[in-house]
Parts: structure tokens; C-alpha cells; sequence
């Protein structure tokens, strides 16, 4: 996949917004105003952060080492930074379903709810 595709994935999700809070240059989605992906737009070879299941953190490290790194600028146990044109686009898109699915599982009830009653 590569940064446009991983976008266009991205932003179908319910309730997701993109922003870029922090540069011109680091693309972030959020569910709920909650982050689950920062995309570099300029970083190459092209990358993602996701948050991800600690344990589940450890294997993909393991699986694709030095494709899946510990998360560049985020909590090392809780992001990955993920080199996304050297990864299978099925495996890419189960990491960004897991990130998405992570917050709003972590969403407060009211919160959970509103996402349920949105229209996308």
C-alpha cells in the first residue's frame, strides 16, 4: 500500500477525522478525537504509527523485523512504526482494523454510543 491508499482506507472508518496537529508533514486519524494512525507524508521508505495490543506488538516485531518497528516519537509498548510498502496490504489493513477497534474499544460507553448512532 502506499500513503494515498492507506488514507483512503483510513478515512472510511466510522467516525474517523484526519487532522495534523503536530506538522505539516504527519497526517493523524482519529476515532472520537481519539488517535489510532499518524501517517507520514514525507518520511521515506513510507511508514505508519499504530497502536496495537502489547502482546500482539511483540509478535509482529518478531514476524516482520524491520518492517514493524517499535512506534517512532510514541510509547514503544503501545505503537508500532510500520514500513507500509514492505508489508503485505492484507497484513496493513488487519493492523489498522486492530488500531481503530483498540480505541474505541478504550471509548467511554456516551462515547461508544455516539460512534454507533453516526452516519458515515
Amino acid at each position: 500500500m502506499n500513503v494515498e491508499e492507506i488514507r483512503s482506507y483510513c478515512i472510511t472508518k466510522k467516525g474517523v477525522t484526519e487532522t495534523f496537529p503536530f506538522d505539516a508533514h504527519t497526517l493523524v486519524f482519529k476515532v472520537m478525537d481519539k488517535m489510532f494512525a499518524l501517517l507520514s507524508l514525507e518520511r521515506m521508505p513510507a511508514q505508519i504509527n499504530l497502536k496495537c495490543d502489547p502482546e500482539w506488538t511483540i509478535e509482529l516485531r518478531e514476524e516482520y523485523d524491520g518492517i514493524v518497528i517499535p512506534g517512532y516519537h510514541m510509547s514503544k509498548k503501545h505503537w508500532n512504526t510500520i514500513y507500509i510498502e514492505q508489508l503485505d496490504p492484507a497484513i496493513t489493513k488487519k493492523m489498522i482494523d486492530h488500531s481503530y477497534e483498540l480505541v474505541v474499544s478504550k471509548l467511554s460507553k456516551k462515547l461508544r454510543q455516539e460512534l454507533r448512532d453516526k452516519v458515515n
